[in-house]
């Protein structure tokens, strides 16, 4: 009877848990599920669930219908596209900015210094695709800088630009300076100055149709706060 009784209650729990689904830039995967862990923590009976992909996939899945809470983006322009797609009508919140910096394989064997090594013969480069918020900075910083690069793949998400380095099928990629900072000793690192030219400010928002609004604002708001300013700070991202 004591069995059946504890199944019970242990039944009655989880069917009154509470999911919240969040959407967010593949640049904040490893960031967002530290956070998501200690939301849970501090939130008993609410779980979060992440989808992690490049911003632009994510904001045309929120715009076919796809369920989600909550939207964490790369840049106000993917942002925007959400928003005019009808399931954002709250203010977007600002929470943290990104740059660009060049990965090679570790001890940088093809000797690159800047940007404009990018374009030596025989270079296999890797950068994000132009609809993707990494590939519109990368677009803005050698458009500015007058450089044509010719890559050999552009990605859909960030993470598989530095997946392409990481596993030795690209010379060097064009990536976030958080995605180098996780990558740590799997890649070297060659910072260089017209990155500033495209910083990337990252926003997030609730949806206007989430069935769990007091979570998924809890959620936004631990982003937004000290604690997720911390964590952020602590991942390499920038103040917004």
């Amino acid at each position: 009877m004591g069995a059946v009784a504890l199944a019970g209650c242990g039944a009655a729990d989880k069917s009154s848990s509470e999911t919240v689904t969040v959407f967010a830039a593949a640049s904040l995967k490893g960031v967002f599920t530290d956070l998501g862990r200690q939301f849970e923590a501090d939130h008993p009976g609410v779980n979060v669930q992440f989808s992690f992909a490049g911003s632009s996939d994510l904001a045309a899945q929120i715009n076919q219908g796809a369920p989600a809470d909550v939207f964490a983006a790369a840049d106000p322009v993917t942002m925007e596209t959400a928003v005019k797609g009808g399931r954002i009508t709250e203010a977007t919140r600002n929470f943290a900015n990104n740059v660009l910096t060049i990965v090679t394989a570790p001890g940088n064997p093809k000797h690159l210094a800047g940007l404009g090594d990018l374009t030596q013969p025989g270079l296999q480069l890797v950068v994000c695709a132009a609809p993707v918020p990494c590939g519109r900075a990368t677009k803005k910083i050698t458009d500015a800088a007058g450089i044509a690069l010719k890559p050999v793949s552009e990605e859909a998400a960030v993470t598989d630009v530095l997946t392409k380095v990481t596993t030795g099928q690209a010379d060097a990629g064009l990536v976030y300076v958080t995605d180098a900072t996780s990558a740590g000793a799997k890649v070297s690192t060659v910072a260089f100055p017209e990155a500033a030219a495209a910083v990337n400010t990252y926003p997030i928002a609730v949806l206007r149709d989430t069935p769990h609004g007091a979570s998924a604002h809890a959620f936004e708001d631990l982003v937004t706060g000290p604690k997720g300013r911390a964590a952020l700070q602590g991942a390499g991202f920038g103040a917004p």
